[in-house]
């Protein structure tokens, strides 16, 4: 495709700050960023290819900016994020053979389920709680299924982190959030080698994106910090819902199709 001019590069510049800004707090930068390169003409294929890109300066950004404040221990969590890396380069490798309507259907109802999870129950706060997972079996099984999930498909991702990491392995609300980062930073490097492989990634775009996804990464970790579980539960509740919305609004989304709507 034609380089794109000035204002459209400003354009995508400043949603993905947005992107990275809401992404490092709740998860779903990947909402605004894929209909934005969409919106300016880049075809869904380099949509894909260079979102992978330009997310892994978000999560990279998040995860430096928690890894520094003392909410992730790399040493002990590095593979966990290795078996994210490696279920996301499965799914991508098999994102062109899998027929991708039913996750298409299912995804806005998880999505609002995991909304209402975080939003009627009231005992979930920045502190760890009792884990109903092991952690062999949670990096075992959970962490690369929604790796999988990320490089076949892939928003909302960062959601089902955090609601595996909440659940299951007991984490308060602000260590779950940075620990989503790490693996959403593992998962995206995953995606991005695969979409590398075919060819299919916007340099330029990507980087200009890769900087403000950057940026508005490090300032809404900062704040995720400082506030903690007031904000990050309230934002959370409000992507996941958003999310869905989009979803279902898309024209060629199937139950519209279905529907005839």
């Amino acid at each position: 495709m034609a380089d794109l001019t000035l204002h459209l590069l400003v354009f995508l510049f400043i949603a993905a700050f947005i992107a990275g800004f809401i992404d490092s707090i709740a998860g779903g930068g990947g909402m605004i960023t894929i209909p934005a390169m969409l919106l300016v003409g880049i075809p869904p294929l380099e949509t894909l290819g260079t979102n992978k890109l330009q997310a892994l300066f978000g999560s990279g950004s998040a995860t430096l900016a928690y890894t520094r404040a003392g909410h992730i221990r790399l040493t002990e969590q590095l593979p966990m994020a290795a078996l994210s890396l490696a279920g996301s380069m499965a799914g991508a490798f098999l994102a062109t053979v899998l027929p991708s309507d039913v996750l298409k259907v299912a995804l806005p109802f998880l999505l609002v389920g995991i909304a209402l999870y975080f939003g009627f129950k009231p005992n979930i706060g920045d502190l760890d709680s009792h884990r109903r997972m092991g952690v062999f079996a949670f990096s075992a099984t959970v962490v690369p299924m929604i790796g999988f999930y990320d490089g076949v498909f892939g928003p909302g991702a960062g959601s089902f982190f955090m609601l595996a990491f909440v659940s299951l392995a007991g984490f308060g609300v602000l260590k779950a959030t940075a620990h989503t980062k790490l693996l959403n930073f593992g998962s995206n490097i995953g995606g991005f080698a695969v979409f590398l492989f075919y060819g299919v990634v916007l340099w330029k775009v990507g980087l200009v994106m890769g900087v403000a996804q950057f940026i508005g990464a490090q300032v809404g970790s900062r704040l995720a910090m400082k506030n903690g579980a007031r904000i990050i539960k309230p934002l959370l509740v409000l992507t996941s819902i958003t999310l869905a919305v989009r979803l279902m609004a898309d024209p060629g989304h199937p139950l519209r199709l279905w529907a005839g709507w």
